[in-house]
């Protein structure tokens, strides 16, 4: 599991939200849902995605202080 399924993921929002615009034909205010359903899978996806990506790659290598050197 690498950086390849930050890209799938990205596939299937992107056939949610494509979804979603047929979806919301026969509520009161389509336009309102739609925008609010997109909107949030969105956002939800690019937190998940940033957030994954970074323990993927991390910027700063943890060290390890529990560690004995033994004479």
């Amino acid at each position: 599991m690498g950086g390849a399924l930050v890209f799938w993921v990205g596939l299937l929002i992107c056939g949610v939200c494509v979804g979603a615009m047929f979806t919301f034909k026969s509520r009161s205010d389509p336009t309102l849902w739609r925008t609010c359903t997109i909107l949030s899978l969105t956002c939800c996806y690019l937190m998940w995605a940033i957030t994954y990506l970074a323990q993927l790659h991390p910027i700063i290598v943890p060290k390890r202080d529990d560690l004995r050197i033994d004479l």
